[in-house]
């Protein structure tokens, strides 16, 4: 057998192009199972972590701090998201989990800290150029009446990653610190398989014929002018949107931000001892999102006023905490509260920043300002990771909890008040009545 022949039979994963449909939006929604499994899988060994190496407190919060929960991932998101606008959404998907693939492996084998926290840092990098543009790609290829159940996908993959993460994590409890290492190990095979079938993805269509339009002008002489994170950042419109988007994503995002890294942690200091107790509970929490997507988000974000809807998870959300800072602790208590914000979760904020920033900005702006919401969110989420174990440890859950009321507050306010009309449109024609034309990239 020649050279060549060796060549053409060694498999090369599916032909490009040749995934699409649903089967696309799942491939590309899974960006969301990675990463927060990636989050969950860190908060249920930080403990565990902390015995291994002796850390501080402080030494946990800036473990939290660098990963996938805040600052990896909003480092990723300023790299993925202008890339995946100049060079096509499925640029990022030759290369992000690659980069995740070997942060897993660090954090599997690692036997000194410094691979502990470096593997952290890499998949939080990964998971951030990722993420936003998975949002970007799916709200670009769904049918516009059905956008909402399309971007629900994604939302639906985020909430699954915790709901198995946690059930696998409690299940491995026994095995200490090699059960933490099995659960990074079944995020490196899901990253790889995911991976293997993104290579049959074909390019967002809606990319793609700008990028050809800019080409035919290019190759007619014509200027080209390359819309880059500058004017994003200038825009009246895009900053108008920006603005309103932080402040219901980054407010919200705070907050489950410690939930997602910390919870564990939460339900110690309110009284639940044991790991296996405080994984149930989050397991029944994630699974409350779970169905809260589906049947609420999916099912309903293209049927009924979005608003309202935004309105209800940001409520029940609220409830939660309120729930859990001034009523006596108990073990229903606790379940109640699981319930609660598992529902707002599956209808929150969350799911609407990934619709809205697809809708609210022009093709050539668009991953980038997943990525700038992204980034600035993270960044917030990193900045009270870093203080949030001690205020925990020193405070207790009464005060920790007021700065959550806080910022859901606020996210609700912003999200009801601000919430566009966007519902049952094209993409083309929503990019029309905000910019008043086309924008050509």
């Amino acid at each position: 057998m020649t050279a060549q022949s060796r060549e053409t039979t060694l498999p090369t994963g599916p032909r490009p192009g040749s995934v699409r449909g649903w089967k696309a939006t799942i491939a590309v929604a899974m960006s969301n199972y990675i990463e927060a499994g990636s989050i969950i899988a860190l908060a249920t060994s930080l403990t565990l972590w902390q015995e291994y190496f002796g850390f501080s407190n402080w030494m946990v919060g800036l473990v939290a701090a660098v990963s996938a929960n805040a600052f990896g991932a909003a480092v990723g998101a300023m790299i993925g998201g202008p890339l995946g606008d100049r060079y096509g959404r499925k640029f990022i998907y030759t290369y992000d989990l690659i980069l995740y693939m070997v942060g897993t492996l660090l954090v599997v084998f690692a036997g000194q800290a410094w691979m502990l926290l470096l593997g952290v840092i890499l998949t939080g990098i990964a998971v951030g150029a990722g993420v936003p543009v998975a949002w970007t790609y799916i709200a670009e290829q769904a049918p516009h009446a059905h956008r909402a159940r399309h971007v629900g996908t994604a939302q639906l993959a985020w909430s699954l990653g915790p709901a198995v993460v946690f059930a696998i994590a409690t299940a491995l409890v026994p095995l200490g610190l090699l059960g933490t290492r099995i659960v990074f190990a079944h995020l490196f095979v899901i990253a790889f398989i995911t991976w293997w079938v993104r290579r049959g993805l074909a390019e967002s269509s809606i990319w793609a014929e700008q990028k050809r339009k800019r080409d035919s002008a290019a190759a007619e002489g014509a200027p080209v002018q390359h819309r880059g994170p500058k004017e994003l950042l200038s825009h009246p419109r895009n900053l108008k949107a920006l603005l309103f988007l932080i402040g219901v994503y980054a407010l919200w995002n705070t907050v489950a931000g410690q939930m997602g890294i910390f919870m564990p942690r939460v339900y110690e200091t309110a009284g639940v001892a044991s790991a296996a107790g405080q994984n149930l509970l989050q397991v029944l929490l994630w699974t409350m999102t779970v169905v809260a997507t589906y049947f609420g988000f999916m099912l309903l974000g293209d049927r009924i006023d979005r608003r309202l809807l935004y309105g209800i998870g940001a409520v029940l959300g609220i409830l939660a905490w309120v729930l859990l800072v001034f009523v006596h602790v108990t073990t229903p208590l606790l379940i109640l509260f699981a319930v609660v914000w598992g529902v707002a979760a599956g209808i929150g904020a969350q799911a609407f920043y990934a619709l809205w920033t697809a809708e609210m900005f022009a093709t050539p702006y668009r991953a980038s300002a997943q990525g700038v919401v992204f980034f600035v969110a993270r960044i917030a989420v990193g900045v009270l990771s870093y203080f949030f174990p001690t205020l925990l440890a020193a405070q207790g859950v009464p005060f920790v909890g007021g700065i959550m009321i806080a910022l859901l507050v606020g996210a609700l306010l912003i999200g009801v008040i601000g919430a566009p009309d966007t519902r049952g449109k094209t993409l083309e024609q929503i990019e029309v009545e905000r910019y008043g034309q086309r924008v050509d990239a």
